[in-house]
């Protein structure tokens, strides 16, 4: 950071508890995995001609024109009913998430290739199979088990390597996806953004096998299909690459400042972004997705940067309780200076702890901050502040209007929560949103108030 290199890192693939956050150090990105409007499908048609589409990435080769008898199994967590399956292809039905064990199963046994029903959100990483499957949800299931009744000699054929573009909703926040507070650091608010990492295509070592397939072993290849935060992170490092080519003059700070005031947190249905997996269905918050995903092209022009130089995190540094040998380590120096120490960090978001031991009869709890803001937009503009609600709190900004005169001016003001003792609930979280007056630019800071204990 003092040598003015940006540094992205991976929020860590812990989730979806709260309080799995690594990297939450305040001097870098921290970045959270999303799924992209993209899916690796393949088809199961029957034999009277219908046909039904589901989620897999097999790898292998099927020929589409040999129809194999097809059975219902039921649960296939059996070894001994799945082995009795022989040359078909097995239907198995999951009502208690158990598709781990249902994949496991089948992949030992003998069966020509699988189909699993299931409403499970999270079949991502299932869908990598190393003999042929298919995923589908229940109402697209129920096609294929009506069939099965129906017809006395049920047969049917897959294929495979087929891609859809455009699905929705999408993005969403991964299952895996570590999540906030920072253990190291939690007066900062982490991660600091989302970017697409789930199902993304990777450069991958030739020599390494991509995946084993059961009939003909191990499958080579220059590139992979890999979900993870450490896939998300390396989209930010590029972002950040871009930006600092068109802006070399802003600090990492305000590098990172421009992506987390200009992310989106609307999915493509124009609703609020997701969480898949066991929170499926779930709105994603700040402890998932921080300040949103991220916009490489809005993040070009953000209008107002937050910025922070190695002073604000020595600053930062001394009020977190280090010791003089720790804080050397950290610095890697001995003229560090600890007359100032904050932990209210110049960063573009808000977090507020509140005692979850008080009682609604006591006085009000306040949490301050100051922030600096820097005018990279139009030299002469004007900013109002705009806040949304957020439950049982009261929350002001002063001064709720900021006026520039000219590119590069700070202008400062301080946001105020005020809570009872006693939240009504553990995470309640909105945004400030400075609206320049020609509607050009909204810098947006996402703002959580929690009553978990830091």
């Amino acid at each position: 950071m003092e040598k003015g290199i940006f540094v992205s890192t991976s929020a860590g693939n812990e989730g979806p508890y709260l309080e799995t956050l690594h990297n939450g150090t305040p001097w870098v990105l921290t970045v959270a995995a999303g799924t992209i409007d993209r899916e690796f499908r393949g088809s199961l048609t029957m034999s009277d001609g219908a046909s039904v589409t589901g989620m897999t990435l097999y790898p292998g080769n099927f020929s589409t024109s040999q129809y194999f008898p097809i059975i219902f199994v039921g649960a296939c967590q059996n070894d001994s009913s799945i082995k009795k399956v022989g040359s078909k292809i097995a239907v198995c039905f999951d009502t208690s998430n158990a598709l781990d064990e249902q994949v496991y199963t089948v992949q030992n046994s003998n069966v020509v290739g699988a189909v699993f029903i299931s409403n499970y959100t999270d079949v991502e990483s299932f869908i990598q199979t190393s003999f042929p499957s298919l995923f589908l949800k229940l109402e697209q299931g129920q096609q294929i088990l009506d069939y099965i009744k129906r017809d006395s000699k049920p047969k049917a054929s897959f294929s495979f390597h087929e891609t859809l573009i455009g699905t929705k909703p999408a993005p969403q926040l991964a299952s895996y996806s570590s999540r906030g507070p920072s253990p190291s650091c939690p007066s900062v608010l982490k991660p600091d953004i989302m970017a697409p990492g789930d199902l993304i295509l990777a450069s991958w070592p030739s020599n390494s096998p991509v995946t084993t397939i059961k009939s003909s072993g191990n499958l080579f290849s220059n590139f992979n299909v890999i979900s993870g935060t450490s896939m998300s992170c390396p989209h930010a490092a590029g972002v950040a690459a871009l930006l600092r080519g068109a802006h070399p003059e802003w600090s990492p700070a305000a590098v990172r400042s421009a992506m987390m005031t200009t992310a989106y947190v609307l999915d493509n249905t124009n609703n609020p972004i997701k969480e898949i997996g066991s929170n499926g269905g779930q709105f994603a918050d700040p402890f998932g997705i921080g300040s949103g995903h991220i916009d490489p092209n809005k993040a070009l022009d953000p209008g107002l940067v937050y910025d922070a130089a190695s002073e604000d995190y020595i600053n930062l540094i001394c009020a977190l309780n280090f010791t003089e040998n720790q804080i050397k380590m950290i610095t890697r120096s001995t003229a560090y200076n600890c007359s100032n120490p904050s932990l209210d960090l110049n960063y573009p978001s808000f977090i507020a702890f509140f005692n979850p031991n008080g009682t609604g009869s006591e006085k009000l709890a306040v949490r301050e901050f100051r922030r600096t803001v820097t005018n990279v937009g139009v030299g002469k503009s004007v900013y109002s502040s705009e806040v949304t609600t957020l439950d049982g709190l009261k929350v002001s900004v002063s001064p709720d209007r900021l006026e520039f005169s000219d590119k590069y001016e700070k202008k400062s003001y301080m946001l105020r929560i005020e809570s009872q003792m006693l939240m009504k609930d553990s995470l309640v979280y909105g945004a400030l949103t400075w609206i320049e007056s020609s509607g050009k630019y909204q810098v947006r800071s996402p703002i959580v108030a929690t009553t978990l204990v830091p």
